[in-house]
């Protein structure tokens, strides 16, 4: 049921009675709970269903995000509002009717650590007044709440056995409700892409693979991440041990009893020592093992897990340079090179036939990006390829000016194109000053779209867009000029055929 007037939308779902708004000429419903508050007995345990209410729910604000401190990068560094209570969501709709639109489901990104679904690079409002599309941005919890592997710390307790893929169950318990309640708000329930960058590209990847989210979605996209970053359950569980430790070991009902920012604290501490992780895979993301993730992700997708779902995957072409490593000097970046390779001598050599005499962080940022982010995007569109899956592959190339121009095209920089969205705030810090590139970023957000609608991305601004395979490796690049290439830096991809 819906009953809608020109200043508050109101609709019916499971749960309840929500009141929404008007804004921009189309309809927002904000902090709607997919799942139980996530506290007390519920603290490390897998997602329940939502508490309903009597009364209508104001739903006309963004809420808060899942319990996190602020990092120290461009994206992260400033402190975010919180509360345990934090299994939400947000809808952007045209219209909350009976029609039956595509439905863009967002999983924000953070390194499993950050980030919430309502914060204005997400909004959904173009892909909804400009393409008719629903769109869903969503909460799951973060770090240790989320991800922390405690079935081996306690191992009579059936609630911890997969706690190592709460935050992932989370993401599962959020399409669930798409299902229920998504057609409320004019939505198709059988026309679902689930997209996310970063730690929600990891994510879609994870769900990509999981035997246990068949329909819950029919299509994905994949910015920046792909199927590599995820723990083994000896690793963490190691890392559950660590933090248990920092905590004094406490039993289990004082664990749930603790406050939050005391293992946020503890969290961060296990974090900062962990100098045995591997590259790329910070403590506490997720771990495979359970009827979730039965094995690692990478493997169950070259056992033709979603092959039937097509996707768009890519990357950026300068990632790390988030980070700060186009600023590093020699002795600093051949030290980074030789954490991914001792053959650095060689990889420097292959980089350098493209990059030229560049600063050595440039060079350490593009080797880097490779072995993060390019190569496992890679390593899935190939495994697809078996099962004649459609993959469409992108690469974004586009460089901000800001800081000096220390950050190319860097990670997280194609989002706001994706979303159409660069008039909002903090957009301009992170893609510098000079002419808006709104021509690219409408061309990127119709691509999107148009993805969403049919699963495929080609456009008639971009023309076609073929699948990717192994004898072209044909990829979409987005620049000032878009245009397809074709097995781009094949040298540099072959270096990492053992090693990656």
């Amino acid at each position: 049921m819906s009953l809608t007037s020109q200043e508050d939308p109101i609709v019916e779902i499971h749960s309840g009675l929500l009141k929404g708004r008007n804004r921009h000429g189309v309809q927002s419903f904000f902090d709607i709970p997919y799942a139980a508050p996530p506290t007390g007995e519920l603290r490390f345990a897998p997602p329940q269903s939502p508490i309903p209410w009597d009364g209508i729910r104001d739903a006309q604000r963004p809420g808060k995000a899942a319990p996190q401190l602020p990092g120290e990068g461009l994206t992260n560094r400033i402190p975010v509002p919180w509360d345990e209570d934090c299994l939400m969501l947000n809808v952007t709709t045209p219209n909350a009717d009976n029609k039956k639109r595509p439905v863009y489901v967002w999983i924000h990104g953070g390194g499993y650590l950050s980030g919430q679904g309502a914060i204005p690079w997400y909004d959904g409002t173009s892909f909804a007044a400009n393409h008719d599309i629903v769109t869903v941005s969503i909460n799951y919890r973060l770090g240790a709440l989320g991800f922390c592997n405690l079935a081996s710390s306690f191992p009579q307790e059936t609630t911890l056995t997969s706690s190592g893929l709460h935050g992932t169950m989370d993401q599962i318990a959020a399409l669930e409700w798409v299902q229920e309640n998504i057609s409320v708000f004019g939505g198709d329930p059988e026309k679902v892409t689930i997209g996310g960058e970063s730690a929600g590209a990891f994510s879609v990847c994870n769900l990509l693979a999981s035997p246990v989210t068949d329909g819950l979605f029919h299509q994905a996209i994949a910015q920046s991440g792909a199927a590599h970053h995820i723990h083994s359950p000896e690793d963490s569980s190691a890392i559950a041990d660590n933090f248990l430790a920092e905590l004094d070991n406490p039993s289990l009902d004082e664990l749930r009893s603790l406050p939050v920012s005391k293992i946020l604290e503890a969290q961060h501490r296990v974090i900062d020592n962990d100098e045995n992780r591997d590259f790329g895979v910070d403590a506490f993301y997720p771990s495979w093992g359970g009827e979730v993730l039965p094995l690692p992700p990478s493997e169950l997708i070259s056992e033709s897990a979603g092959s039937h779902i097509p996707l768009l995957i890519g990357t950026n072409e300068d990632e790390m340079s988030l980070w700060g490593i186009t600023s590093f000097d020699d002795e600093t970046t051949e030290r980074y090179i030789q954490r991914i390779t001792k053959d650095s001598e060689n990889f420097k050599s292959v980089y350098k036939k493209r990059l030229g005499e560049v600063e050595p962080g440039w060079l350490g940022c593009a080797i880097s990006s490779d072995w993060v982010f390019r190569i496992p995007a890679v390593r899935v569109a190939e495994s697809r390829e078996v099962f004649d899956s459609k993959t469409f592959m992108y690469k974004f190339s586009w460089d901000s000016t800001a800081f000096g121009g220390q950050l190319g095209a860097a990670h997280a920089l194609e989002i706001p194109f994706t979303f159409n969205v660069l008039d909002r705030p903090g957009v301009t810090l992170f893609i510098g000053d000079g002419p808006r590139p709104d021509s690219l970023a409408r061309i990127m957000h119709d691509a999107w779209a148009t993805f969403i609608k049919v699963g495929n991305p080609s456009t008639e601004r971009l023309g076609e867009w073929p699948i990717y395979d192994s004898e072209t490796r044909t990829v979409m690049n987005f620049d000032d000029e878009c245009s397809l290439l074709f097995d781009p830096e094949a040298e540099e991809r072959m270096l990492w055929h053992q090693l990656r």
